[in-house]
């Protein structure tokens, strides 16, 4: 990686925003979690949920307003992790909803609950997108390996699965952005 970007091997030095201790409402389901530990992945996956609508729309911005001579291949590379980003966060909030759980995810509560740094509005070159985008992939990713350990230490597998795909598109994905700014 090129000495101007910063190495992350920590969220905790990007001034992460206090974790959220509403779950939500929850609601009566069948499932064969107790509460209180549904209630912990609830929390959890809102967490979750609230990032990955917010990297959505980081990606959605560094899309429309990047310029540059690359502009159409990350034009369309945005577009593309911001694809997949959107469906992450459909199948975390789906899990919310079957753990009897109440999906936070208004604008406001992304707002109030993500992880991620804020995305400048007054970026445009190739690098600058490309360098805030990689800070922020690898906080949702860093985060996201810590969500497997919880949720597996939680007994819930179907839980960490999710978390292990969304790591795995992380990671595949900063990859990508990285290749651009390597020599």
């Amino acid at each position: 990686m090129l000495a101007s970007i910063p190495m992350l091997h920590s969220f905790k030095n990007s001034s992460p925003k206090k974790e959220s201790s509403m779950p939500g409402v929850m609601h009566h389901t069948s499932v064969s979690i107790p509460e209180k530990t549904r209630i912990e992945l609830v929390t959890a996956l809102n967490m979750s949920l609230a990032s990955t609508a917010d990297l959505y729309n980081q990606l959605k911005q560094a899309h429309w307003n990047v310029k540059g001579p690359n502009f159409i291949s990350l034009h369309k590379l945005f577009d593309d992790i911001a694809s997949g980003t959107l469906s992450h966060s459909d199948t975390i909030a789906e899990r919310v909803t079957s753990l009897g759980g109440s999906t936070l995810a208004t604008t406001q509560m992304i707002g109030e609950n993500t992880q991620l740094r804020a995305y400048p509005s007054d970026i445009f070159s190739e690098q600058a997108h490309l360098e805030h985008l990689i800070h922020n992939i690898a906080i949702l990713g860093e985060l996201t390996r810590n969500n497997i350990k919880q949720a597996t230490e939680l007994g819930d597998d179907a839980t960490a699965d999710i978390y292990i795909q969304l790591a795995r598109f992380l990671d595949k994905h900063l990859w990508f952005l990285e290749a651009h700014l390597q020599k």
